[in-house]
């Protein structure tokens, strides 16, 4: 197995200033890999490593047309460190969003384009995993998505159960990527999707076929002749397979 996730991929309206947003928010830095194209990666990051997720920002031009379950939540290591990262947030553009859950240790947040995001309370779980401690997919069944996403990608099961499955790294760095049980009119939708890639690039081809053994189907958004190909897994979601660009 050669899959790995490398990055989460936001479409947006202007690439540019949210990835200014989104790098001083995690405190990484950006880079422009072309026009209506940013991205963002540990100082220093040699691409693609396990210890990171990377962000990537695409211009589009209606970005408010796409709907993904995808968001991520950023860790802290003490209470005062949430407060103070709340607060800077609110300060580089992002707001405060109120997502239904009543009282909880967590803040809800939505980035200067609306993507919702969370603040977590400090949590043992999440010590060494970076600024991202997860990446979240709302769906409606954690234990068939493990069935898919547990042999798609190269990461081990720590927790599964009816309402929520975690997978992270068999090296054990980097986020957790996280299958949570919603229902549909919980779910907050955002402009944020999975993007994976092979190790070597050059077997992308024999990694799709694999893909499509274990359930997952091809999907036209439009994407015309480009390196990478669009899935959907199980459940619809859908991702990308990278190639070499």
């Amino acid at each position: 197995m050669t899959l790995q996730l490398v990055q989460v991929n936001f479409k947006a309206r202007d690439d540019s200033a949210l990835g200014d947003f989104w790098a001083e928010a995690l405190g990484w830095a950006a880079a422009t890999e072309g026009p209506g194209v940013t991205n963002l990666e540990p100082v220093g990051f040699a691409w693609p490593d396990p210890t990171a997720v990377c962000v990537d920002l695409v211009r589009v031009p209606d970005p408010e047309t796409v709907r993904y379950r995808v968001h991520i939540e950023l860790a802290t290591t003490s209470e005062a460190q949430r407060a103070e990262l709340v607060a800077r947030l609110e300060e580089l553009g992002a707001t405060t969003a109120d997502a239904g859950r009543g009282d909880v240790p967590w803040t809800v947040m939505a980035d200067p384009e609306g993507n919702a995001f969370s603040v977590l309370e400090p949590r043992e779980l999440h010590r060494d995993t970076g600024p991202i401690a997860a990446v979240v997919v709302a769906c409606a069944d954690p234990r068939a998505m493990v069935r898919f996403w547990g042999e798609a990608i190269d990461w081990t099961v720590h927790e599964l159960t009816d309402d929520r499955a975690l997978l992270r790294s068999v090296k054990g760095v980097g986020p957790y990527l996280e299958f949570r049980r919603t229902p549909d009119d919980e779910v907050v939708w955002t402009r944020v999707h999975l993007d994976v890639m092979s190790d070597p690039v050059e077997d992308q081809a024999k990694e799709i076929a694999r893909l499509e053994g274990l359930g997952a189907t091809r999907a036209d958004v439009g994407q015309g002749d480009v390196s990478w190909v669009v899935l959907a897994d199980p459940e619809g979601n859908e991702f990308c397979v990278l190639g070499r660009g």
